[in-house]
C-alpha cells in the first residue's frame, strides 16, 4: 500500500513543507531582507551539495544564464513582499491573499502564451476578488500585510509563467539553481548598499539560525529535490490540485501554534472559502479542457 502511494506521500509531504515556510516567517525575527538573503545562502549550499554528489551538471548558455538570473530578481522581490506581509499582518491573512496568484496566472499567461483568456477564468477572477473583498472588508487592520502579499503572488504568477517558457529550452533543476543565485546577487548587492557594507548589520540572532536553517535546508533545498521527483510520476493535475492544499495546512499549523493571534473573524473565514474554493474549481476545468483537447487532437 505505501510502494503504491508513495510519490503521493511525498507529494503531499513537499506541501506541507512549504506550508511551513509561512510559520518559520513569523517565527524568524530578522527583517524580511535578511531573511530572505540567508534563506537562499542555505539553500543554494544544500543544492550544489546535492549536485555535487549526484555529479549534475552546472553548464549552460550565456543567454539562458542571463535570463534565469532577471527571472532571479523577481523571485528576490516575491519572498521579500511575502515574508514581510507575514509580518505586517499574520500567516493566515497572508497565505490567503497570496492564492490570489491563480488570478494573476489566469491573466499573465494568455498574454505571454498569445491565447485568448477563457470565460471561467474571468468568472474566477471575479469571485477571487470577492473573496478577497470579503477579507479585506473584515480585517481592515491588516490591509499593508494584505497588499504586500497581493503584490507577492502577482510576482509568484509572473516568474511561474516565465519558468514555463524557460523549461522549454533549460532543465528543471538548472533553472531553479540560477533562478536562487539571481535573487541571491540582486539582494546581496541591494543590502550591501542599505546597510553601508556594515558587516554587523547581517548579524541575526541565535535563536533565528535554527529556523534559518530549517528554511533553507527542509523548505527549500530539499522541498525543491523533492517536488522534482515527484513531479516524474504524478501528473500536473494532480500536483496542481495538491499545492492548492497549502494555504489551508498553513492556517491550521498556525492555528494550532498561535490561537489567540491567528483566529480570524467570520468574514475572514467566508472569503477564504471563497478563494479556496474558486482555486480548486480552477484546477479541475483546467483538467477538463486539458483532456478535451487532447481528445480532438
Amino acid at each position: 500500500m505505501l510502494s503504491k502511494y508513495k510519490y503521493h506521500i511525498w507529494l503531499h509531504t513537499t506541501v506541507l513543507i512549504f506550508g511551513l515556510t509561512g510559520i518559520l516567517g513569523k517565527l524568524i525575527s530578522a527583517d524580511s531582507y535578511l531573511l530572505v538573503w540567508y534563506r537562499l545562502i542555505i539553500a543554494l549550499a544544500g543544492i550544489l551539495v546535492y549536485f555535487s554528489i549526484t555529479k549534475y551538471s552546472l553548464k549552460i548558455t550565456k543567454k539562458q544564464l542571463i535570463r534565469i538570473l532577471l527571472v532571479g530578481v523577481i523571485i528576490a522581490v516575491h519572498w521579500v513582499t511575502f515574508f514581510e506581509a507575514i509580518k505586517q499582518s499574520n500567516v493566515s491573512v497572508a497565505l490567503v491573499c497570496f492564492s490570489s496568484s491563480t488570478l494573476f496566472t489566469s491573466l499573465i499567461e494568455p498574454l505571454y502564451f498569445k491565447r485568448k483568456i477563457k470565460a471561467y477564468e474571468l468568472i474566477f477572477g471575479v469571485l477571487i476578488i470577492l473573496g478577497l473583498y470579503f477579507i479585506f472588508s473584515f480585517e481592515f487592520k491588516y490591509l499593508t500585510g494584505m497588499i504586500l502579499s497581493v503584490i507577492s503572488a502577482a510576482l509568484a504568477s509572473w516568474f511561474t509563467v516565465l519558468n514555463g517558457i524557460l523549461i522549454k529550452e533549460t532543465k528543471a533543476k538548472l533553472i531553479s539553481f540560477y533562478e536562487l543565485l539571481g535573487a541571491f546577487v540582486v539582494l546581496s548587492i541591494y543590502l550591501l548598499f542599505s546597510t553601508g557594507a556594515d558587516i554587523s548589520l547581517f548579524i541575526v540572532p541565535v535563536e533565528d539560525l535554527k529556523w534559518l536553517i530549517i528554511l533553507g535546508t527542509v523548505c527549500t533545498a530539499f522541498a525543491f529535490i523533492l517536488s522534482v521527483e515527484v513531479m516524474k510520476k504524478i501528473s500536473p493535475y494532480t500536483v496542481t490540485i495538491s499545492v492548492n492544499l497549502e494555504p489551508i495546512y498553513s492556517i491550521i499549523l498556525a492555528l494550532l501554534i498561535w490561537p489567540e493571534s491567528e483566529t480570524m473573524s467570520y468574514g475572514f473565514y467566508m472569503g477564504t472559502i471563497i478563494v479556496i474554493a474558486t482555486i480548486f474549481l480552477n484546477a479541475v476545468f483546467k483538467n477538463k479542457f486539458s483532456k478535451e483537447k487532447k481528445e480532438l487532437q
